[in-house]
């Protein structure tokens, strides 16, 4: 049995999934500034629903961004401590992508731009394709994560479909496109079920890191984070 647990606390959602063998429970919640109180007990709450502890796990995925600088810091700061306490092995998951696996499983489409508002005229950019053969879900990274505003982003080649509520912009984003997107699915953000999917794809190719290594990716250039050794569990 393989068990990956997942949190993600990267917008206004707070979500806590687990991903048992390809079958995944979710806790999905849209708590705006209300993580820090919800996260650890709906951690314990879906270990409990399934009758796992934490030194079940594989390994503890998180969304590594980008997303809300504070929420960022948040979900790492749980998976370091959760992870270090139980020593088991940390997936970062990039929010973007998370966000196409999705797409792909609402509609089918393969190719997928997902955009966060990123406040301040920018967008968090990202481009991918999304497949899946014989079970299992493959996820190539087409247009470089970024970013920018809107309208100082180049034209591309490629059709995409629109994910993300960086889509706010959708008349600015379909103009880089050489057709509109048939899908734009704004309102969906990153989930952890879709974390927990892409982590065990990661899982399986051994695409593992240490807890000291579970940082958050801003993108943005002006944002820091500092290491520093866990403070839950082990003493």
């Amino acid at each position: 049995m393989t068990a990956i647990l997942a949190l993600d606390t990267s917008t206004s959602a707070c979500s806590v999934a687990l991903n048992i063998d390809g079958v995944v429970l979710e806790d999905f919640r849209i708590a705006p500034r209300q993580h820090n109180a919800l996260i650890l007990p709906m951690v314990e709450q879906i270990l409990a629903q399934a009758e796992l502890s934490l030194s079940d796990l594989d390994a503890i995925a998180f969304g590594r961004g980008p997303g809300s600088f504070t929420g960022l810091r948040i979900s790492a700061g749980v998976v370091q401590g959760l992870a270090y306490g139980a020593d088991k092995p940390v997936i970062p998951v990039s929010t973007l992508a998370a966000m196409a696996l999705e797409g792909f499983q609402k509609t089918g489409e393969n190719y997928w731009l997902s955009a966060l508002d990123a406040r301040m005229g920018e967008v968090y950019l990202g481009g991918y394709h999304v497949n899946k053969a014989d079970g299992q879900y493959s996820i190539e990274l087409l247009l470089e994560e970024r970013v920018a505003k809107p309208d100082n982003l180049p034209s591309l080649a490629q059709d995409y479909q629109g994910i993300g509520s960086g889509w706010c912009y959708q008349q600015e984003l379909s103009a880089l496109l050489p057709n509109a997107p048939a899908h734009v699915l704004a309102e969906n953000l990153p989930r952890a079920a879709s974390i927990a999917e892409l982590a065990q794809l990661a899982f399986a190719n051994g695409e593992m890191q240490s807890c000291y290594d579970a940082i958050p990716t801003y993108l943005r250039d002006n944002v820091t984070w500092e290491k520093q050794a866990p403070r839950i569990g082990k003493r």
